[in-house]
């Protein structure tokens, strides 16, 4: 404050008229002299205002949001001070991007409803940009180290993405900005399109079909900004491993009703490994029309051309066993350089469309195409001799290149409405999937490979068999949710699915076909309740369904897997919201799991069992100006509990 002038710098905001243009204008209402807006380096704008006769009043609050301003002048009240405030107050709108550091109050993975993490009763983490920045990240498997109870057992040289969720696999399931996406973790996720990466941590079948128990993974991808933005970054380190990347944004139009967004990136590595290179090339555009004040669409492409070896490993023996041999070199290579390798290219294609019908209804409606081309060659071990330095093998050999299709359409509505003084959000929905893909490939022989000085490029041996096959699975389902707020302080959520899965297989060699089909319906209930406002007290029962294939001894067909999820934790603020701080306590039990049947081994029998219990915390968020943190913990004790073949307790 500088007389009757007011300034006040608004931090991580961008104006969106060049900096030197700026705006200002001189005495726009009674009581005003003047208002100006700048932009200033560091992505900063000021906004000043200076009153006539005394110092405005100013109040901020958020709209739609977007930040807003209301300057009052500073004049002297009498009788008509309500109508004379009203008629002559300022609104100064700044639209841009909410800074939220290390702290996400909000999400909508655990809901499909934008909700505040405090309301929502389910374990769920989210992972925003900055961290993503400050971490360094390149890996995904980077990112999800800073998320309790996840890990994985691949390599980062390898082009396959997979992890484990309270002690379950969630295999190639994940979940991309909200929908199913059943094939991200075939290809690795690359972070440069990536805003921030979400984390569910329960079975969520409920909402998105066919998942494992532990939980999901939800890739939010970068969308349109509503101004000019260009970012350019590259880097440069050991085994050749370098990465560039550009990521451009801002309006197409005056209006700004058509924005773009395109990402593109380039990165590659000999890493340490003998014979190992990795090359990605990713091209991603994005446009979003708002084609009114009720009605937008986003058109989104993504392009990825990935070029991986098959990252082998090594025997167990002369890495974490003894070997009389001695140790095997960190950067052995065990397959054929010449070719074995497995290199992707794959093109995402979709639309995002949402409308209101009023302040309380709005539709969502979602379709994807997913298109991938492999070429996939291996030499893999299949056992080492009892000299401990000969390693057996064969080759697997693609004829002609595999690809798969892949069709996804979402629609569903979310309203808001009362019942006397209970307050009800409803999302009703329906999906539909379809997958198509096509293999052809042959066994062959080839040369055992001496793991301490291999020889490599040996020629391939006979054929040992083929297979050539198509398969094709449908999918649809239909779920309902209902958020119902008894008072500010109680929620309880109820939701149920019914899904419909087919999968078709034909064996073009046997010329047989082999149709399956099951139905799961999946329920969950969840219940919040907040003593105080920064602190909430939560227990959910949720189930999940994954198909299973096949058919047992008595030709009859295997049921889906279950899983079934008893959970109680609290969630709570600190620091005026700074902080945000999840404790969890979970049993989950999955059931239907195969083993070997008794009468016959060659068949299998869902009489398995397992079972995963444990406890979660975790931190996020500011604890000083400046100083963020990120932190977790999880202690998961997972065990078989029923198998024919697997010891119980393992």
């Amino acid at each position: 404050m500088v007389g009757n002038a007011l300034i006040a710098e608004i931090p991580n905001a961008v104006l969106a008229l060049p900096e030197e243009e700026g705006f200002e204008q001189f005495e726009p209402a009674e009581g005003i002299a003047y208002v100006g807006v700048t932009g200033l380096p560091d992505n900063r704008v000021q906004v000043s205002i200076t009153g006539t006769d005394a110092l405005p009043e100013v109040q901020v609050r958020t709209e739609a949001g977007n930040l807003v301003l209301s300057v009052v002048p500073g004049i002297a009240r009498g009788d008509d001070a309500d109508e004379t405030i009203e008629d002559e107050t300022i609104d100064i709108v700044v639209t841009g991007e909410q800074e939220t550091g290390y702290r996400v109050p909000n999400t909508s993975v655990g809901t499909r409803t934008d909700t505040p993490i405090l309301d929502i009763p389910a374990s769920v983490q989210v992972v925003p940009r900055q961290v993503i920045e400050d971490q360094g990240a390149t890996d995904l498997s980077e990112v999800l180290r800073n998320v309790s109870g996840v890990v994985t057992g691949r390599s980062p040289r390898n082009i396959f993405s997979g992890f484990t969720i309270r002690g379950f696999d969630s295999g190639n399931t994940f979940l991309r900005n909200g929908i199913a996406d059943n094939n991200a973790g075939q290809l690795g996720v690359d972070l440069f399109n990536i805003e921030r990466v979400e984390v569910i941590r329960r079975p969520a079948s409920v909402l998105y079909g066919q998942l494992a128990p532990g939980g999901a993974i939800n890739l939010v991808t970068k969308r349109p900004l509503p101004f000019p933005f260009y970012a350019v970054e590259g880097a440069y380190s050991s085994f050749n491993t370098y990465q560039g990347a550009l990521d451009f944004s801002g309006p197409f139009n005056e209006s700004g009703s058509l924005l773009y967004r395109l990402n593109a990136s380039a990165s590659g590595s000999d890493t340490f490994v003998d014979e190992i290179d990795i090359d990605r090339y990713l091209i991603a555009p994005v446009l979003t029309w708002q084609i009114s004040e009720d009605t937008s669409l986003t058109l989104e492409a993504e392009y990825l051309d990935a070029q991986y070896p098959n990252d082998r490993g090594r025997p167990a023996e002369g890495t974490v066993l003894p070997n009389p041999n001695g140790d095997i070199p960190r950067d052995r290579f065990l397959g054929e350089p010449s070719f074995d390798r497995n290199n992707r290219r794959t093109l995402r294609v979709g639309y995002d469309l949402e409308h209101r019908f009023s302040e309380d209804w709005q539709l969502r409606n979602v379709f994807r195409f997913f298109w991938t081309e492999s070429n996939q060659d291996d030499a893999s071990g299949l056992a080492l001799l009892d000299d401990f330095r000969t390693l057996q093998r064969d080759v697997v050999i693609l004829t002609r290149p595999g690809f798969q299709n892949d069709y996804e359409v979402t629609a569903e509505v979310t309203g808001n409405f009362n019942t006397g003084s209970i307050a009800h959000q409803l999302l009703i929905g329906a999906d539909f999937a379809s997958d198509f893909s096509s293999t052809k490939l042959q066994f062959r022989e080839i040369g055992n490979i001496d793991i301490f000085d291999p020889v490599y490029n040996q020629p391939l041996g006979a054929v040992t068999s083929t297979i050539e096959d198509k398969f094709e699975t449908e999918s649809f389902g239909v779920y309902l949710q209902d958020q119902i707020s008894f008072s500010d302080n109680l929620i309880l959520v109820l939701g149920g699915r019914f899904d419909l899965v087919s999968e078709t297989f034909e064996d073009l060699i046997a010329d047989t076909t082999d149709f399956q089909q099951n139905e799961a319906f999946s329920p969950a209930v969840g219940l919040v309740y907040q003593p105080t406002n920064n602190l909430s007290l939560y227990g959910r029962f949720s189930r999940s369904f994954q198909q299973v294939t096949g058919t047992g001894f008595d030709n009859q067909l295997f049921e889906p897997q279950r899983g079934t999820l008893y959970e109680v934790g609290l969630k709570s603020e600190f620091l005026d919201g700074r902080l945000f701080g999840n404790l969890a306590l979970y049993n989950i039990t999955q059931s239907n799991v195969l083993t070997p049947d008794p009468r016959d081994p060659d068949f299998s029998i869902q009489t398995g069992k397992q079972r995963s219990r444990g406890v979660e915390l975790d931190l996020a968020g500011e604890i000083l100006p400046g100083w963020n943190i990120i932190a977790s913990y999880a202690y998961t004790d997972a065990r078989v509990t029923e198998d024919n073949e697997i010891p119980e307790g393992n």
